[in-house]
């Protein structure tokens, strides 16, 4: 008889736990033991302990551990555990899940994508890039958007634009209210003097998301740029109040220095 919990997670993994042990041979009543949906359910219960925070990270790499010792090869474990290792801090051995799983199956878009991030998150712009368009191309890719708007902010790392603002585009052409892409295509227009457009992608951004210290101080400049004093004044004050410390702050800060002394 099993011992009472409280925690369902608990059972769960305890659950597991009591039918791998017999699955070299067989389950209760003699049934053979699924092996691939043991191995899907170690991968799942790990995902989920490692989204619920850093105390469970043990749990989790417990569950991906197990995964391998059922598939070794198991691109979904690797990913898992390349997750849990760059949450660690221990990059280098990230880095080598995150290819394991790309070795064993090229087409794990979102592994791909996540390799991405976790490059750009290193200024390895060039690199991320690479990841980013290899997903963006893969049209089976349910979250093919967030890759594409990926692949924009690694094009604007490089500095280019172009292929940034094309990136973007192609993004809200499959997802319209992806806000990422909203906001760097209002940057971009706006950089390019476009400030109509710049306008159009902003206002599309605040319809449906909170503020954040870059749309505030695009607005400010948009806002100015037009002689909309009142919703100049009205983008600052939100600006100050509620991001007090951000650079966007202290560039409105500066822009103000410099206009006195003008």
């Amino acid at each position: 008889m099993l011992a009472r919990t409280s925690h369902p997670a608990l059972l769960a993994g305890l659950l597991i736990t009591l039918l791998l042990g017999g699955c070299v041979t067989t389950g209760p009543g003699g049934k053979q033991i699924d092996l691939d949906k043991a191995r899907e359910t170690h991968i799942q219960l790990g995902l989920r302990y490692l989204q619920s925070g850093s105390d469970n990270r043990e749990m989790a790499r417990h569950h991906f551990q197990e995964a391998l010792k059922l598939g070794k090869r198991d691109p979904r474990a690797h990913h898992g555990m390349a997750l849990l290792y760059q949450a660690d801090g221990e990059l280098k051995v990230a880095e080598s899940h995150f290819e394991k799983a790309l070795r064993y199956d090229r087409k794990f878009s979102m592994a791909r994508v996540n390799y991405g991030v976790f490059l750009y998150q290193q200024e390895r712009y060039r690199d991320a890039r690479e990841q980013f368009k290899i997903a963006s191309e893969d049209l089976s890719y349910n979250r093919r958007s967030y890759a594409l708007a990926n692949l924009g902010r690694a094009e604007l790392r490089l500095h280019e634009l172009d292929s940034a603002e094309q990136a973007f585009t192609k993004a809200l052409a499959l997802s319209p209210g992806l806000p990422v892409a909203l906001l760097e295509l209002a940057e971009l227009k706006f950089e390019k003097q476009d400030y109509t457009q710049a306008k159009q992608y902003l206002d599309r951004f605040t319809e449906n998301n909170r503020q954040v210290p870059q749309s505030l101080w695009l607005g400010i400049r948009i806002e100015k740029i037009f002689g909309n004093r009142d919703k100049e004044r009205s983008y600052a004050l939100a600006l100050k109040n509620l991001f007090p410390y951000s650079a966007e702050t202290l560039k409105y800060q500066q822009m103000m220095a410099e206009n006195e002394q003008q």
